[in-house]
């Protein structure tokens, strides 16, 4: 398999000729691809942390795509998923498309329909990554925080002067602005707006006086 930094397109379908149809057109496009005749057999090998997508056939002996679908769900995979079915089952469509599903298509499905939607879901999940990555540092600058640095956080995602701050926290003007700027200094911003924005991006809401009263 190519390394997990490398976008991998997960082929997934009891049918063997298929599977050899969408390796050769894969790896024609210049796209990396490994193919896998079960979900058993894919959830054994998959590694969460592998970037990409996966085209899976949703009518399956035993265990089917949808049970695939929702097996990843349940590890929390963001894996986009391209369904493929030969029937055009609709109530399928539509299960599979409320839980999450990138895309649907109906076999025999043309080339470039197909490469279409699997270029779309690679680029989504680059998306995805980058924005979880994004958070989760995020996350660890707030964890380094002190609790008073996290309450001057609070209060300044509220949109409060440093002497509003001063006066909820009963501290002086001088000690809001020291906490506030090594705040800033641990979540990496340059200005209050960002430290706001980002505050906001945590799901900090803030707190305004009447809060801290009640």
């Amino acid at each position: 398999m190519p390394p997990p930094s490398s976008p991998t397109v997960f082929v997934v379908d009891d049918d063997a000729a298929i599977r050899k149809a969408v390796l050769r057109l894969l790896r024609s496009a210049g796209i990396a691809a490994a193919a896998f005749a079960s979900p058993s057999e894919f959830l054994a090998q998959h590694d969460p942390t592998s970037p990409g997508c996966l085209v899976l056939d949703i009518a399956m002996p035993g265990f089917n795509g949808l049970q695939l679908q929702t097996a990843l769900g349940e590890k929390g995979s963001s894996l986009p998923i391209i369904f493929l079915t030969g029937h055009g089952n609709v109530s399928k469509s539509v299960q599979a498309m409320k839980h999450g599903a990138f895309d649907f298509l109906t076999k025999p499905v043309k080339d470039r329909d197909l490469l279409t939607a699997i270029r779309a879901a690679i680029e989504t999940d680059a998306f995805v990554r980058l924005e979880k990555a994004k958070m989760s540092e995020i996350l660890a600058h707030l964890d380094t925080l002190t609790p008073r640095e996290r309450e001057v956080l609070e209060h300044v995602a509220a949109g409060k002067l440093n002497k509003q701050i001063a006066g909820d926290l009963s501290i002086t003007e001088a000690t809001v602005k020291m906490h506030r700027a090594r705040v800033m200094v641990k979540m990496k911003v340059q200005s209050v707006a960002e430290l706001a924005r980002l505050a906001e991006r945590c799901g900090i809401r803030g707190t305004n006086s009447l809060e801290s009263a009640a």
